[in-house]
């Protein structure tokens, strides 16, 4: 499998280089042997490893924005084959879902989902609260990376620059100017999410560098160098990843998930038992790590909470927390208060 992580560590010392903080400072106080880093050789770079590179990359820069500029600054070609699959891309609307389905080889530590209605297309990053509970540097640093990267590599595609008519996500007061900048949008909404809207046309724009035949071979030794991997268009991770999208509406029916999977509830069974799950073992997975984002992030009271997860009864959506972590939800809060 292609290092992408290494690929990003790298391209952000990189820029911490152009920004004249030294190399051998930043992996130091990350942990990092940059050595390793500079020869052919794998490297494991860990969650903590990685949080401790953005920690160190804030302190040293005084960028508190550090991740959202080098996103400006990020090119595909750190994504190696995965970049040239979206680089080769007929439309936007397939760039992005290339994007999409092909985010779980590039990270460990989010989803991007896309949907579209009512005259606009949603790009929704979705962290893992449980592998980032404990990392809100890297939580904030990463997701804002992310968006900058995939609205400015959207640029470079169509050679004009698109601008998201509203971005929703966490931000301070002082900061409000920076990110009106970055996504080039005076529509900012604080939101506990992390969220561009585009106009739906845009979707339709035909990319440049389009090339579907190569895109095709390309495609093909992805698959090669992966294929000792979990697939990443499994049907679990498909479904998963759609719920997570929907979030917003609650966790959706068996038979609404198959029609937006174009399947059968038959089919979207026999598929799922086929890879060792069943619908309510996904439903319930992805309940679970809404539940803990939305605890954290504390915007929501947990009766909301609740009810937004599709439980009527507060006290039903208590039983499951405590079934999954333990605790009930207002221990876990006092866990993390």
């Amino acid at each position: 499998m292609a290092d992408y992580k290494k690929n990003l560590v790298v391209s952000l010392i990189s820029y911490a280089a152009q920004q004249d903080i030294p190399a051998d400072q930043l992996c130091r106080q990350s942990g990092i042997d940059l050595e390793v880093l500079r020869s052919e050789e794998p490297v494991v770079i860990t969650t903590r490893q990685l949080n401790d590179l953005f920690v160190s990359a804030v302190a040293l820069s005084g960028d508190r924005l550090f991740g959202l500029h080098f996103g400006e600054r990020l090119q595909l070609a750190a994504l190696g084959l995965v970049g040239a699959v979206i680089r080769n891309s007929r439309t936007i609307e397939e760039a992005l879902e290339n994007c999409a389905a092909y985010t779980p080889l590039l990270t460990d530590l989010f989803d991007l989902t896309i949907h579209s209605g009512a005259g606009r297309f949603v790009v929704r990053l979705l962290p893992f609260a449980e592998k980032l509970q404990d990392y809100p540097v890297l939580k904030k640093q990463i997701l804002l990376l992310s968006m900058a990267f995939v609205l400015h590599e959207m640029d470079g595609l169509l050679l004009v620059k698109m601008k998201p008519v509203l971005v929703q996500l966490p931000y301070e007061e002082q900061d409000l100017g920076e990110f009106s900048r970055v996504f080039r949008t005076s529509v900012v909404m604080p939101s506990r999410e992390y969220i561009m809207e585009f106009e739906y046309a845009s979707l339709k724009e035909p990319i440049l560098t389009a090339n579907y035949e190569l895109q095709q071979v390309l495609v093909q030794r992805l698959a090669a160098a992966n294929r000792q991997y979990p697939d990443v268009h499994s049907v679990k991770r498909r479904l998963a990843q759609l719920m997570r999208g929907n979030s917003y509406l609650g966790i959706p029916e068996l038979r609404e998930m198959a029609a937006s999977l174009h399947m059968s509830v038959r089919t979207l069974q026999r598929k799922l038992k086929e890879e060792g799950v069943s619908y309510q073992q996904v439903a319930e997975s992805v309940r679970k790590d809404i539940a803990i984002d939305f605890l954290h992030t504390g915007g929501q009271p947990i009766k909301q909470i609740s009810f937004m997860l599709g439980y009527n009864d507060p006290g039903a959506f208590a039983r499951a927390f405590k079934k999954w972590t333990g605790q009930t939800p207002q221990e876990y809060m006092r866990g993390i208060s």
